[in-house]
């Protein structure tokens, strides 16, 4: 039952490319339950529609990101802006992958920390520091936070000690 369920959204989801605008405007109405803008265009409809169809398919956002979506949202309408900036949640058995003055080092993200040549460690700052000898923001020596005043002075890192993170990185 599940796999032929899996097998109906599919084809839900690859006929909507075939479907001209009146129809994904149905399909918006159905799922949304309002109109869609009539400024946005078809291929953002078409993104909007299979997401919500996989949405109500499969489940929507967990609490965490709804809330920090609302607290974005709401920091939007008050300010204008939005100054927080969310780190994405690293999963056990992420692969960190840094390469620093011609050497390459991985860090494996653990339930409860960081495994750096089989010790285990509780901050990617203290790997980082180990590395480098200097005080470093680990999420920043890895590349899961960007430099402010980097960005703002150059647009690209020196490629040698550019973070290169494995594909299953910010997963």
């Amino acid at each position: 039952m599940a796999a032929r369920h899996k097998d109906a959204s599919r084809e839900a989801l690859a006929r909507l490319p075939k479907l001209d605008i009146h129809e994904l405007r149905e399909e918006w109405r159905r799922l949304y339950k309002a109109d869609v803008s009539p400024h946005l265009s078809r291929e953002l409809v078409i993104r909007a529609v299979a997401y919500r169809m996989q949405e109500v398919a499969l489940g929507g956002l967990r609490l965490e990101p709804q809330r920090q979506l609302r607290q974005i949202a709401t920091e939007l309408k008050q300010t204008g802006g939005a100054a927080k900036h969310f780190r994405p949640q690293l999963k056990p058995g992420t692969r960190l992958i840094r390469e620093w003055q011609g050497r390459t080092y991985e860090v494996v993200v653990l339930d409860d920390g960081f495994s750096w040549q089989g010790t285990r460690c509780n901050s990617l700052s203290a790997i980082a520091r180990k590395i480098t000898g200097t005080a470093w923001s680990g999420p920043l020596f890895f590349g899961l936070k960007q430099n402010r005043s980097a960005t703002r002075l150059s647009p690209a890192p020196d490629s040698a000690d550019a973070p290169m993170a494995g594909s299953d990185a910010a997963a």
